[in-house]
């Protein structure tokens, strides 16, 4: 069965009006249910309506309505759903949100689920499970575990050839060759920041890296963003602009980084993570493009920020939640769960995934694994945490790089609001 892609538009006016479809039966007798991708777009539509295809061969009396839903408008659309009941029978959720959703009693616990599937129990990484684990009060997995990403510095091989440079280990490193790679009459330059939408999540990834400090959190609850070695980690990384970076920075969301490094061809190094490997590849490919792990601090701790792990949720409202359980379950297990992985350039989940690894999903797991390596786990169990990073700071972040605002006072007042939103957390939950 051929599908037609619908508009943006009626996609979004059929989340909002349709809900999730439940108990309509199709023109055949057959269940029908709604799949909510919660991050469409050209380079993940097609990869979802290809699984949900395999699994409509698999399940011929079940169909699934997919639905996709920019990530920008994601968040607000699923509160709308649940407050109105009309919520999707599955949905792609990432333990970044997952706290809120959980909050509002707005997903199925999967644990016995999981545990009941021979195809499943057992074959998750057991470090992705803890961390689905970690975020809700509860400790319960509310969603199927499909993937998680690493943060990965995109780099110009071809650029670092020339200049007879490595790829850095050390942040010393990084920033002396974001120098030496900086040629603003060439329309060359060393680095593009995150300065728009989406920045905050890498500029805690560049600051914890460079302090090298292992701890969101001291023991009595204060937030360490604030630390003497964070600020000035952020001092570093915010000088970077306009002296190695484009004044257009400012704006930057993923979309610009993108246009910048991979089809103007003006930057040595983009900060993302092993999400983007098909943008990059699909415009300069693997001879001029690969990635280096976030740098060791000068005295040596390798620090990463903990990923959120992408999954599939079962949303409570389902009248169909057997259905809707095998379409998670589908998605999960390791033929499909592998092919999502592999199409999305990130790491699977499921530990049965097998075959050669791109590289930079080596490179990756190499740092996971690696038994020094500090993750620094980031708060998603707090409901403000969403809130905090985006409406709040990404302005005030703009500031900064702007010299309008210094980083100590910025930082001073992004670890009071986390600091009050932890004591909060524990009132409510001990």
């Amino acid at each position: 069965m051929t599908r037609r892609v619908p508009t943006a538009a009626a996609l979004l006016a059929a989340a909002v009006l349709a809900g999730c479809g439940s108990g309509d039966a199709g023109s055949g007798g057959e269940t029908e249910i709604t799949f909510w991708d919660t991050n469409a777009g050209p380079a993940r539509t097609p990869i979802w309506q290809h699984a949900i295809k395999e699994f409509e061969k698999a399940n011929p009396t079940i169909k699934v309505n997919y639905v996709g839903i920019p990530i920008a408008q994601a968040p607000q659309k699923i509160d709308t759903a649940i407050a109105g009941g009309g919520t999707p029978d599955v949905a792609d959720i990432s333990t970044s949100g997952l706290a809120n959703l959980v909050a509002q009693k707005a997903l199925e616990p999967v644990d016995q689920r999981i545990a009941a599937n021979p195809a499943l129990n057992g074959k998750f990484n057991p470090a992705l499970l803890t961390t689905v684990k970690n975020v809700v009060p509860d400790g319960k997995t509310y969603i199927y575990p499909l993937s998680t990403n690493a943060g990965a510095f995109w780099y110009r091989k071809d650029w670092f050839k020339e200049a007879g440079l490595e790829p850095p280990k050390t942040w010393s490193e990084f920033f002396t060759a974001v120098d030496k790679l900086t040629a603003p009459k060439e329309n060359r330059f060393g680095f593009t920041i995150r300065g728009g939408s989406g920045s905050i999540a890498q500029m805690l990834e560049v600051v914890y890296g460079q302090s090298g400090i292992t701890e969101f959190f001291d023991a009595s609850g204060k937030a360490t963003i604030n630390d003497p070695r964070n600020v000035t980690a952020l001092e570093k990384y915010a000088g970077l602009y306009k002296k190695n970076t484009p004044e257009g920075d400012l704006q930057n969301d993923y979309v610009k980084m993108v246009a910048q490094f991979d089809t103007a061809g003006s930057i040595a190094v983009m900060q993302h993570n092993l999400g983007s490997y098909q943008d990059h590849m699909k415009e300069l490919g693997p001879d001029k493009v690969a990635s280096f792990s976030v740098p060791k601090s000068d005295t040596g701790v390798q620090a990463v920020l903990s990923n959120p792990v992408g999954g599939v949720g079962v949303f409570s409202a389902s009248e169909n939640k057997e259905a809707a359980f095998k379409l998670a379950e589908f998605f999960a297990a390791k033929e499909m769960g592998g092919y999502i992985a592999e199409k999305t350039g990130v790491i699977p989940a499921n530990t049965e995934v097998q075959g050669a690894q791109a590289p930079h999903i080596t490179e990756a797991q190499r740092v996971l694994n690696d038994p020094a390596t500090k993750v620094v786990q980031m708060p998603y169990h707090l409901p403000e945490f969403n809130e905090i990073t985006k409406t709040w700071a990404e302005p005030l972040f703009q500031k900064v790089l702007l010299g309008e605002l210094s980083a100590k006072d910025f930082l001073d007042q992004f670890s009071a609001k986390l600091t009050e939103a932890q004591a909060g957390y524990k009132e409510r939950h001990g």
